[in-house]
C-alpha cells in the first residue's frame, strides 16, 4: 500500500499546533489493558498520543512511516520511536498489551493492519482506536470557521478525511467490542494559537500548494474579528470518537 504522507512537508507545526488527546483517555486505556508492560501507538505521528501512553505503560513503541514526523517526536525514556508501517511492524509477536491508534486508522490498509494486531497481540489485549472531528469555539467563530473548511478548503481534503467525520463507524472493526465512556477533547488558545492550529490542517497546506493562496490568511481578518481580543484565551472543543475492542 503506498504511503500517503499529508504531513510531512509541516511536521514542525503539526507538532506544535495539534490539541493534545484528554488525560482520561489514556487513564482508562490503562486500566483496560491486561497490562501494562508494553502499548504500540501505531500510526504515531509526532508522538503527542506516545507520551500520552508512556505515563502508564513501562514500555512503548510508536512507529510511523514518515521520518520527518518521528523526527518531531519528543525523546521520552519509555518511548522506541521507529519509522515503519502500522501494517508491517517490526514488534514480537505476542508482545503487546495495548494497539492504540489516534487520528490515523483511516490512512491503514485495514486488512493488514487488523492482521497485524493479532499477531503481535497478547491473549487479551485491547485495540483502541480514537479520532478528533472539527472544532467549535463560539457561534460567530464557528461560522467562519465552517467557511474556510467547508467551502474555501472543501476540495483539498483528502477522501480519508470523511471517515473520521463520522467517527469511524463505517469502517470494519473485527474484535469483541468494549464500551468505552465519552471523554471531552479540549484546548485553551488565543488567536495567533487557534490560527496555528488552522494552518496545520492538511486542507490548508495542499490548498496553498496548488493555487499559491494561503486561505487561513484570507480568513484571518474574518476570524479575528469574531474573535475579539487577540489574546484573549478561548476554549477550543472538538468532539472526539473512540472505538475499543478485546483481541481474542
Amino acid at each position: 500500500m503506498e504511503f500517503k504522507d499529508h504531513f510531512s512537508g509541516h511536521a514542525a507545526l503539526y507538532r506544535d499546533a495539534r490539541p493534545l488527546p484528554p488525560a482520561d483517555w489514556f487513564d482508562w486505556l490503562a486500566a483496560q489493558a491486561p497490562d501494562l508492560a508494553l502499548a504500540w501507538d501505531a500510526g504515531c505521528g509526532n508522538g503527542q498520543a506516545s507520551l500520552g501512553l508512556a505515563a502508564h505503560f513501562e514500555r512503548v513503541v510508536a512507529t510511523d512511516p514518515s521520518a520527518t514526523q518521528i523526527a518531531q517526536a519528543a525523546p521520552h525514556p519509555r518511548i522506541d520511536y521507529r519509522t515503519e508501517p502500522a501494517e508491517r511492524s517490526s514488534l514480537a509477536a505476542g508482545s503487546v498489551s495495548l494497539v492504540g491508534v489516534s487520528q490515523a486508522l483511516h490512512w491503514f490498509d485495514l486488512d493488514a493492519f487488523h492482521a497485524e494486531v493479532r499477531r503481535v497481540a497478547k491473549p487479551g489485549a485491547l485495540l483502541a482506536i480514537s479520532a478528533y472531528g472539527n472544532c467549535s469555539v463560539s457561534r460567530a467563530v464557528d461560522a467562519v470557521e465552517r467557511q474556510l473548511h467547508h467551502d474555501m478548503l472543501g476540495p483539498d481534503w483528502p477522501p480519508e478525511r470523511t471517515l473520521v467525520e463520522t467517527g469511524y463507524r463505517d469502517l470494519p472493526f473485527p474484535f469483541a467490542p468494549v464500551e468505552a465512556p465519552s471523554f471531552m477533547m479540549r484546548a485553551d488558545w488565543n488567536l495567533a494559537q487557534f490560527l496555528a492550529y488552522l494552518h496545520s490542517w492538511s486542507a490548508a497546506q495542499r490548498h496553498q500548494k496548488r493555487t499559491g493562496r494561503d486561505a487561513v490568511q484570507a480568513a484571518a481578518p474574518a476570524l479575528a474579528a469574531a474573535w475579539g481580543d487577540p489574546e484573549r484565551v478561548r476554549a477550543v472543543r472538538w468532539p472526539f470518537f473512540a472505538r475499543a475492542g478485546r483481541v481474542e
